[in-house]
């Protein structure tokens, strides 16, 4: 081989050399920009595919650019090859120290890098966290058969292990097989009232033969952990438990004490836990307010959307529809039939819509929620605000059952029982009308409404069973600026927005007890992928370990205001 063409195959290899780190260069900063601001998977993988379609075509390139050099040329091009290896090294060697020393530190990143099946490189608080988990979904606490002692025993030992005093750890029981666990981590003497970390750890049924994997098996797979619990609400049990030995691992002094309650019979049974806390051991639990499920962040194909903070609830009250009749003979019709009057004030409901009123929380909603839409559903949005708020926003929001949900009561229809026979003319017609109220709006109000648009007196509205209407929380500056500021540092730009459940929680019951309660996680679900009560319920494990660090963080930071 000449001497030229042994210097044009050193300048092909130098291409090839500089044109592979700085591919790596890019790779890295393209993988940075990927984790911190959400873009979507598919960037990186296109990225990648470039670069590699595009290294085949820049050696060919310099190659037929060699072919007639000029006398001197090739010499001059391989020293100025020699020093952009050089530099593109010297860059990539200061990036990885950058990188090492100030991305990759130990303290808590903004995004928790995706766990997959290495439990043993997870760091000590998220193998916790993990492990607390798996042991309480494969723990069955479901009503009447489960045993929610188990679980509260289970998390108990726990507490106990990390060196928490066995008077701050307690168990109590109102019934066999119900136990709640109450913790107490001990803050300094400054005034505050406790903080209140609230999560039930009953869960509902679940049927193996409705799931394709076992629901009380704790499986990983394909970057979610599987299992009944695993996000209602058995996943922030585990969190909140494997804090509280992380903070006093690392020594935390809180300037008032922190309270995690772990609960029974949220999702339904005769003993449910808050209430039962409440009524026999209000001191144990009695805090400033407390952080509940029923808040939490949405997602969409893998793009953080906003984190959402409950902040009330809609009141849960059923009443029952009535009407007897002498009825006769089906072979002798009279239009007088239970049946048709009740159909006909079915109807009347099905087309009653009750007035738009808008509180502080769902105020804020529709105004942040606003600047995250655009077209038509930003202008209803906004129209909603408007003092009255415009018929065209009513009409456009009142389609979606999303929107309608919070704009006002609503009553539906949900259940029917009518006639004795097919041959006979019925002599009763009972139907069930679910209705939830917004909050501060009459139960009797409701009840009295449904009587006027019905309008017949042969038919009969009974309450099914009292009320537990809950006052909005307040949204405090300080509480709401803290979640808005971690947000910002874990998710940048993600909104955050207050929200009220058309659901129900046990928040209900120490809203009404005194005590302002937020749901709030940081625990991000895809909205087109919710399995919470549903077949193969799982969570995406790096939300899981997001969630941990959000709520950590929250933690932290509701308790030291006297060392701001």
């Amino acid at each position: 081989m000449s001497l030229l063409g042994e210097m044009r195959r050193r300048n092909i290899f130098k291409i090839s050399l500089a044109y592979a780190i700085a591919s790596w260069l890019i790779f890295q900063i393209g993988e940075l920009i990927v984790l911190n601001y959400d873009t979507p998977d598919w960037i990186m993988q296109g990225l990648v595919l470039l670069l590699i379609l595009l290294f085949p075509v820049v050696v060919l390139l310099s190659w037929a650019y060699e072919l007639e050099p000029a006398d001197g040329f090739t010499s001059n091009i391989g020293e100025k090859l020699n020093r952009i290896v050089l530099i593109l090294v010297g860059i990539g060697l200061i990036f990885f120290s950058v990188k090492r020393s100030f991305l990759e530190s130990d303290t808590p990143s903004a995004v928790i890098p995706e766990a997959k099946n290495h439990v043993m490189e997870l760091p000590t608080h998220q193998q916790m966290a993990r492990e607390f988990l798996k042991e309480l979904v494969e723990i069955d606490t479901t009503d009447p058969s489960g045993d929610n002692t188990a679980a509260a025993e289970a998390m108990a030992a726990r507490l106990l292990n990390a060196g928490f005093p066995p008077e701050d750890v307690q168990v109590l029981s109102p019934a066999e097989r119900k136990g709640n666990l109450i913790v107490r981590y001990r803050g300094r003497d400054t005034g505050r009232k406790p903080l209140l970390l609230l999560a039930h750890i009953d869960v509902v049924a679940a049927d193996p033969a409705d799931w394709t994997l076992p629901p009380f098996e704790f499986i990983e797979k394909d970057g979610y952990y599987y299992g009944r619990g695993t996000t209602d609400d058995k996943d922030e049990a585990a969190i909140h438990i494997a804090n509280l030995i992380r903070l006093k691992s690392e020594g935390f002094e809180p300037d008032r004490d922190i309270i995690v309650a772990l609960t029974a019979d949220e999702e339904g049974g005769p003993h449910n836990g808050v209430q039962w806390l409440l009524k026999n051991h209000r001191a144990l639990i009695d805090a400033e307010y407390a952080l509940n499920e029923g808040g939490g962040g949405a997602m969409q194909d893998g793009i953080h959307l906003l984190n959402a903070v409950q902040a009330s609830e809609k009141v849960y009250q059923t009443f029952t529809l009535a009407i007897t009749n002498p009825g006769g003979h089906s072979s002798l019709p009279v239009k007088d039939n239970a049946i048709y009057h009740l159909a006909d004030a079915l109807s009347k409901i099905r087309d009653h819509d009750f007035p738009v009123v808008l509180n502080e929380v769902t105020q804020m909603f529709f105004q942040r929620s606003a600047s995250l839409e655009d077209g038509e559903l930003a202008i209803a949005m906004l129209g909603i605000l408007e003092t009255p708020p415009t018929p065209e926003a009513i009409e456009y929001l009142s389609h979606t059952p999303y929107y309608n949900s919070r704009l006002r009561t609503t009553c539906v229809a949900t259940q029917l029982d009518a006639g004795h026979a097919e041959n006979a003319l019925p002599q009763r017609a009972q139907a069930t009308i679910n209705c939830r109220v917004l909050p501060g709006e009459s139960i009797d109000e409701v009840e009295n409404t449904l009587i006027e648009i019905i309008d017949n007196e042969q038919v009969s509205v009974t309450k099914v069973a009292p009320a537990n209407p809950s006052v909005p929380s307040p949204l405090t500056p300080a509480l709401f600026s803290a979640i808005e500021s971690i947000t910002n540092e874990m998710w940048p730009g993600v909104p955050v927005i207050p929200t009220m459940s058309t659901g129900a929680t046990d928040g209900l019951f120490l809203r009404n007890a005194g005590i302002p309660v937020y749901g709030v996680s940081g625990l991000f679900g895809d909205i087109d992928d919710i399995r919470a009560h549903g077949q193969n319920e799982r969570i995406r494990i790096q939300s899981f370990f997001e969630g941990q660090e959000f709520l950590y963080r929250l933690t932290k930071e509701l308790t030291r205001e006297d060392m701001k």
